[in-house]
């Protein structure tokens, strides 16, 4: 049972019909009580980092997903700002976040850029594997995902880096460390790559 989590942000609504087309078992998490039964946890997120982690906290769920992911080890994917999530802080913030994979987030390096419209990074990017994960099967190398963010999570080690794409420099756009998954791109907005994104996770 796939538990998304509904803290107030995110396409939770998105997610949930994709996941009820491909016939596979979800559920929305909006208390502790709920994650009883999951089997895989889906983090969403979208907007600031210190709004996201406060509505996290508010909800009371923060603990029972450290629980969940930390100790049992439940496979979990942060999307989007949910990622970002996952480091340990932001430069966008002053909180600190869940701390699940070792990196801070970043701002997007503006003096790179060329294009007038230069932050947020809006559109679709070609993604490019750094090592292989099943989270990626049958994607192929013509992969391409839609992305809308100023900020990208920077990895401690590099061996977390699972994928990276370009947009006035490379950076990380998806991650991995043991049962914890991380993608900056918007797999529910991505088409025929996001949902076949979203059923590996559910194989995982």
């Amino acid at each position: 049972m796939i538990a998304i989590i509904e803290y107030g942000l995110g396409n939770v609504k998105a997610f949930v019909n994709l996941y009820k087309r491909l016939n596979i078992p979800i559920t929305v998490a909006r208390t502790a009580a709920d994650l009883m039964n999951a089997t895989k946890i889906i983090l969403p997120g979208v907007g600031a980092f210190d709004n996201a982690m406060e509505r996290l906290e508010k909800s009371g769920m923060k603990e029972a997903l450290d629980e969940l992911v930390i100790h049992s080890k439940l496979p979990a994917m942060g999307i989007c700002v949910g990622m970002q999530m996952l480091a340990h802080s932001s430069e966008e913030g002053r909180l600190s976040g869940l701390g699940w994979i070792d990196g801070e987030v970043r701002k997007l390096d503006v003096s790179a850029l060329k294009d007038t419209t230069r932050l947020p990074h809006m559109g679709w990017n070609d993604v490019q594997l750094v090592r292989s994960s099943p989270l990626f099967d049958l994607l192929g190398h013509d992969a391409r995902f839609y992305f809308l963010h100023s900020y990208y999570f920077q990895c401690l080690h590099s061996e977390d880096v699972l994928a990276v794409t370009e947009y006035g420099g490379t950076f990380a756009c998806a991650v991995n460390s043991g049962n914890i998954y991380g993608v900056q791109f918007h797999p529910e907005k991505s088409h025929q790559y996001g949902i076949q994104l979203l059923k590996n996770f559910a194989n995982l």
